[in-house]
């Protein structure tokens, strides 16, 4: 099993990082390991996350409020997207449709 990142799930991985580490120098750092954990963590559990949206598994971090959204193919996880849970849920779905 391989993952894949697409660049616009590591672009919401950079924003979250400039975010906490904006709150506290060190949090980005801690945001990234967690949420890349979390992430690595497919390389085990992928497809058992519930679908949303039609299409996607969200897997909900353990630390922060931020949503994985992936699709698994054969023997790839693609992941698309890696979203704040505090935003609208409308602007999810338009993300990801």
């Amino acid at each position: 099993m391989q993952i894949r990142i697409r660049e616009q799930a590591m672009s919401d991985l950079m924003a979250g990082f400039r975010f906490y580490e904006g709150q506290e120098a060190g949090l980005g750092d801690y945001f990234l390991d967690s949420l890349y954990s979390d992430i690595d963590s497919l390389l085990v559990h992928a497809g058992i996350h519930r679908i949303v949206f039609g299409k996607y598994h969200r897997l909900l971090s353990h630390r922060f409020p931020f949503a994985v959204y992936y699709q698994v193919r054969n023997d790839l996880v693609d992941v698309h997207a890696v979203l704040d849970c505090r935003q609208h849920p409308q602007k999810a779905k338009e993300r990801l449709l």
